[in-house]
C-alpha cells in the first residue's frame, strides 16, 4: 500500500518577536532580538533577570466572541489557542464545508503550569509550619487546604494538566478525531509533529492540528533552570545573551510561546484546493538512555534520531541543504549536537549550513521545535537561511558552518530540524519542498 504523504497547509505562532508570520520571519532575517528584562514577575533577585517574553498578548484579538469559554485557561493554553486559530485560518479550513470532524485530530507538545502561580505559591508558603520538625519546618496540610480554598479555584488545579491545551483546541475547532499530547521537554512539539505525521500516514486522520506551547516564565520555572546552571546570566547584555555555538556562551535564555501547524494528507489537501507549504518526509525519535539532564557525550541519541529521519525520508546525508539546529547556547548541547551532526552526515557535514533561531527568540521549551519547523518552511519558500546571531568567537568543539550574524541566500529544498529534550529525548524532522 502506498504511504500517505503528509503536508503542512497552515501555520501560526505566538513568539517573543510577535505573532504575524511574515513580520516575525523578517525579524529573524534581520537579526532582531525578542530578549529583554523580565517583567512577568520581579526577577531582580534572581541570578538571571531577563527572558524572552510574549508581549501584549490578548486572546480576544484572535478568538473574538469565542474567547469566553477559554478565559480561565492557563497562559500556555491561551497561547496555543491563538496560534491554532491563525494556523486554521491560514489553511482556509473554515471555508471547506465537507470537512469531516471525526477525521480531524489534535496532537500537541504542550507544557504544564499552574494558571495562577502567585496564589499557588501563597498556598504553599502559608501551608508551611516553620516551627515544626525542630525548626526545620514541615507541611501543615490543614493550613494548606485553608489557604488554597480561599485563593485558588478548581480550575487552577485542573488547568495544570498538560493535555488541557489539546482539549481546548479540540473544542474550538470541533476536532473529534484523536486528541493527544506529549510532554518530552524541549523536544515535545517536534515529537508531536512527527507522531502526528504517523497518525495521518496510517489513515487514522486526514487533518491534525499539531505543534507545541509552553510558558515557564514564573519564579518556579526560572529557579529550576538557575539551579541547573542552564540559564545565561549575562544580565548586563540580555539581547546578546543567547549565542549558540559561540565559544563564550554561558547558557540559554528562557522564552515562551506557541507554534501550530496544520498537517494534512496530501490528497485531501489537493482535493480541497489547499496551499501546501511543505512536506514532512522524515521523522526519527530516540532516547539517550544516559542521564535525565545530560546528553550522551558522543551524541549517540541525536545521531540515531538523524539517521532514522533520513531513512524514513529515503534520503542520503548529501541531500540535506540546511539544518535547523536545536542550538540552545549551552556548553553541552551545542558541542554534542555538532558532534552528532558530524557523525550523521559524515563528509557532507562541513558543507551544510546550520543555524539556531534561539539566538533571537530564546528557548520556547515545548514550543521550540514547532517554531523552528515554521521557520524551516519559510526558509524553503524564500530561499534564505536565518542567521545564528551573536556568533563572535568560534568554538573548536563546534566546527560547522553556523551562518553567523547575517542571513544567507541558498537554494533550500530539504531541511533537517533537530530537537533534544531533558530526559534524553531526541527528535528529528525532515521538511521538504513540495514535489509532485
Amino acid at each position: 500500500m502506498k504511504r500517505r504523504r503528509v503536508v503542512i497547509t497552515g501555520m501560526g505562532w505566538i513568539t517573543p518577536l510577535g505573532d504575524n508570520i511574515e513580520s516575525v520571519w523578517q525579524g529573524l532575517l534581520s537579526g532582531a532580538s525578542g530578549i529583554g528584562a523580565t517583567t512577568r514577575f520581579d526577577a531582580s533577585t534572581f541570578p538571571t533577570t531577563f527572558s524572552a517574553e510574549v508581549k501584549n498578548f490578548d486572546l480576544a484579538r484572535y478568538l473574538g466572541s469565542d474567547t469566553e469559554i477559554h478565559q480561565t485557561a492557563s497562559l500556555n493554553t491561551r497561547f496555543a489557542l491563538a496560534a491554532a486559530r491563525m494556523a486554521w485560518d491560514n489553511a482556509n479550513l473554515s471555508g471547506y464545508p465537507d470537512l469531516d470532524p471525526t477525521r480531524v485530530g489534535v496532537y500537541l507538545g504542550g507544557g504544564e503550569g499552574p494558571i495562577d502561580f502567585d496564589n499557588f505559591t501563597a498556598a504553599a508558603v502559608n501551608g508551611w509550619d516553620r516551627q515544626a520538625n525542630n525548626g526545620a519546618g514541615d507541611l501543615d496540610a490543614r493550613r494548606w487546604v485553608e489557604v488554597a480554598a480561599a485563593r485558588l479555584t478548581a480550575v487552577t488545579e485542573f488547568e495544570q494538566d498538560p493535555n488541557m491545551a489539546a482539549g481546548h483546541i479540540a473544542c474550538l475547532f470541533n476536532a473529534q478525531g484523536p486528541s493527544l499530547n506529549t510532554l518530552t521537554a524541549c523536544a515535545a512539539s517536534t515529537q508531536a509533529i512527527g507522531e502526528a505525521t504517523h497518525v495521518i500516514r496510517r489513515g487514522d486522520a486526514d487533518v491534525i492540528i499539531s505543534g507545541g506551547t509552553h510558558s515557564m516564565l514564573h519564579p518556579f520555572g526560572v529557579t529550576g533552570f538557575n539551579r541547573l546552571t542552564a540559564l545565561s546570566t549575562r544580565n548586563d547584555a540580555p539581547t546578546t545573551a543567547s549565542r549558540p555555538f559561540d565559544r563564550t556562551r554561558d547558557g540559554f535564555v528562557l522564552g515562551e510561546g506557541a507554534a501550530i501547524v496544520i498537517l494534512e494528507d496530501y490528497e485531501h489537501a489537493r482535493q480541497r484546493g489547499a496551499t501546501c507549504h511543505a512536506e514532512i518526509s522524515g521523522f526519527g525519535s530516540t532516547a539517550d538512555a544516559f542521564r535525565v539532564t545530560d546528553m550522551h557525550d558522543e551524541g549517540r541519541g541525536g545521531l540515531a534520531a538523524i539517521a532514522l529521519a533520513l531513512k524514513d525520508a529515503g534520503l542520503k546525508p548529501e541531500d540535506i541543504d540546511y539544518i535547523s539546529a536545536h542550538g540552545t547556547s549551552t556548553e553541552e548541547n551545542d558541542k554534542i549536537e555538532s558532534r552528532a551532526i558530524l557523525r550523521a552526515l559524515g563528509d557532507s557535514a562541513p558543507q551544510v549550513p546550520v543555524s539556531s533561531i534561539k539566538s533571537m527568540m530564546g528557548h520556547l521549551i515545548a514550543a521550540a521545535g514547532a517554531t523552528e519547523v515554521i521557520a524551516s518552511v519559510l526558509t524553503i519558500r524564500d530561499g534564505i537561511i536565518p542567521p545564528t546571531t551573536n556568533y563572535e568567537q568560534p568554538d573548536p568543539n563546534c566546527p560547522l558552518d553556523y551562518v553567523p550574524n547575517k542571513p544567507r541566500k541558498a537554494n533550500v529544498r530539504t531541511v533537517l530540524s533537530n530537537s533534544f529534550g531533558f530526559g534524553g529525548q531526541n527528535d528529528t524532522l525532515i521538511i521538504r519542498k513540495i514535489e509532485d
